[in-house]
Parts: C-alpha cells; structure tokens; sequence
C-alpha cells in the first residue's frame, strides 16, 4: 500500500466517466482526503472550481472532445495543483502536461494506490509520473519525433488524434482547409512518416 498522504486535500474530480468520478471518490475519500466537487466536462469545471478552491485538481486529457491540458495553466496560475489521470502513457503527452505545469501524471491502467502515492509526492513538493508511464517513456523510439513540431502542429496533432476532421480543425483553429493540409505535409515530413494513414496511426498512439 502506499504510504498515508501527510495532509488531508481538498480535490476535485474531472473525468468524463460517472464510474471513474465515483471510485475516485471512494479511494480519496477512504484515505482522509475532502472531495469539494466533481465535474464530466470542462466547462462545468472550470465553474465548480470557482468555488470549490481546492488543493489539487485530478482530471482526465480527453474529455469529449476537450483536452485537460486546457485546465492546467489557469489553475496553476491559481496555486491549485495538477494531476493529470489519463488513458494515455505516451512520451508527448506527459511532456505536455508537465510543461503545462502539471504536478504528476499517473496512468489508468495503474492500480488505485499509485494515486495516493503521487499524492504523497505532490504534499512533499515534488513532481510524480506512475510506472507505466515512466516505462513507456524509456522503451519508445518515437519520443524524440514530437520535439519537432511546432506548437500549432502539436495542437492539429491533438485535434487529429481526438477523430476530429479537417474542417473541424479549420474552424477551431480558424485557418482554412487547405492550410490544415499544409500542415499535414509538414508534419509527414518531420516525423519521417509514408502518408496521412501513418500520420492519423501517428497521433493516436503518440499524441494526447
């Protein structure tokens, strides 16, 4: 088990799944910690936190079609603490949320306590990456690919990943179709990839 977090926290809870939200709770709960609110969205979140004023914020990077990594700068700005629970255990997204200022950055697929053990690390003032992830990190050959891209063909990488088509990327971003096209080639080059199909394969399994 991991060891007993040394102060009680005031968390809230971001995560798109009810049964997540709800075993969070459980555990943070069961191992003396203050769950001040809960949100499935980001923009109820943004919200609930307002006036909530909690220690620390856990969310999730892919809520329905909305990224967590555009929480953390503001709450960070705000003296509230980040700690990032995804599916995702890639290179770039952890190097992502940490840049953002993220304080840890555990894996799903991780057994519970690992949480209270990144939040041990959190109280202490240090920053946490779960197992997982940190294995991740170490066995793959791609992580040095997305030091390549600029910051807009990141964030298209992030939009591809999360199923979103050109027009949809040329609306949110407001640039034209062909533009996002332009990018796509860019972006092919760099990452030393064949075409669209290796790209789209590309950021699912390396991008958020």
């Amino acid at each position: 088990m991991a060891p007993t977090p040394v102060q009680e926290m005031r968390i809230f809870l971001v995560d798109d799944h009810p049964s997540i939200l709800s075993a969070l709770q459980t555990v943070f709960m069961g191992n003396g910690h203050d769950i001040c609110g809960t949100a499935t969205d980001l923009e109820t979140a943004v919200r609930r936190i307002a006036t909530c004023e909690p220690d620390l914020v856990v969310v999730d990077l892919s809520l329905s079609g909305r990224s967590g990594l555009d929480l953390i700068a503001p709450l960070v700005e705000r003296d509230i603490q980040v700690l990032i629970y995804s599916m995702h255990e890639n290179a770039a997204s952890l190097k992502r949320a940490l840049h953002a200022g993220a304080a840890a950055y555990v894996a799903k697929r991780e057994p519970l306590p690992v949480l209270l053990e990144a939040i041990q690390h959190i109280s202490e003032g240090k920053r946490y990456v779960s197992p997982l992830v940190a294995s991740n990190i170490e066995s793959s050959s791609l992580t040095h690919a997305i030091q390549a891209l600029s910051e807009r063909e990141q964030q298209i990488l992030d939009l591809l990943a999360n199923g979103e088509t050109n027009a949809e990327i040329a609306e949110r971003l407001d640039i034209s179709i062909r533009t996002v096209e332009s990018y796509y080639t860019r972006m092919i080059s760099k990452l030393d990839l064949q075409g669209m199909k290796d790209l789209r394969k590309y950021a699912i399994t390396e991008g958020r």
